[in-house]
């Protein structure tokens, strides 16, 4: 288990692992179907990375700083990976052109005017809640990573991939029931813990129901934007996958800076 959870680690982060076996393209499968279970939990370090950052940057120069270290410290721990695959989703989803031709435009490295605005509303939003988040964004940031990791994992078990040979066609051939669950499992404590700890035993009901809610919406929006993507490029794909994980850390820190009713 513990190789997986590494595998987990060097797939989604630039953390150096200089004592794992190198990847090859003999192993590429075997080391996918690893490491797809641990997602939550890797994010959920990814996150904790981040909180590091955060409060460096908080300690020294206030909130909004704080805010802008958190955004740029998962950028880079993930090498970009997510906001890549975000740019080039929007690019082609919005393009109302055939089907075969946006899967083409999603293979195009460039940017066009759709993923640019895609890229700059998600982080100008994730700065908008992580500030609003007030002493709770340390709870927050965690929680969003693992979530929108998790909400990948729903696509890649219960939606087809769009195309043969991709990375999408990689994680749909190689996930089991039995990875979701236990990443389903992972994703419940990781949400419940982070959602009590350190605070008083009579405001847990509370913020589990605020952890709930969370895990709710973002299973929502996953849910409609796969589906919606789904029929529009005939299946899902890696970069669908990346935009997804980007969208559901959107989702999950609304939901946990929101203020209350």
């Amino acid at each position: 288990m513990l190789n997986g959870f590494l595998e987990a680690i060097r797939f989604l982060t630039l953390i150096p692992l200089p004592f794992m076996p190198p990847m090859t393209r003999e192993n590429y499968e075997e080391t996918i179907a690893r490491a797809m279970a641990w997602f939550p939990a890797v994010g959920a370090l990814i996150g904790l990375l981040a909180c590091a950052a955060g409060w460096a940057a908080g300690a020294l120069w206030g909130d909004f700083a704080r805010a802008v270290a958190v955004v740029i410290a998962i950028a880079v721990i993930t090498a970009g990976l997510h906001l890549d695959g975000l740019s080039d989703t929007f690019d082609a989803v919005m393009s109302w052109r055939p089907r075969e031709r946006k899967l083409e435009i999603m293979k195009d490295s460039r940017i066009g005017a759709m993923g640019a605005l895609a890229l700059v509303a998600v982080i100008l939003l994730k700065l908008a809640f992580l500030t609003a988040a007030g002493a709770d964004w340390v709870r927050a940031v965690p929680v969003a990573a693992a979530l929108g990791r998790w909400a990948d994992l729903y696509g890649i078990f219960f939606f087809p991939a769009a195309r043969e040979g991709g990375l999408g066609r990689s994680f749909r051939d190689f996930i089991r029931r039995g990875d979701f669950v236990f990443a389903t499992l992972q994703m419940l404590v990781i949400v419940a813990v982070a959602c009590v700890l350190g605070r008083p035993p009579q405001v847990w009901p509370m913020a589990l129901l605020r952890g709930a809610m969370t895990i709710a919406l973002v299973l929502l929006a996953a849910h409609l934007i796969f589906a919606r993507w789904t029929k529009a490029l005939g299946g899902l794909t890696g970069d669908t996958y990346g935009a997804m994980c980007e969208i559901g850390e959107v989702i999950a820190l609304a939901a946990m800076s929101a203020r209350p009713f």
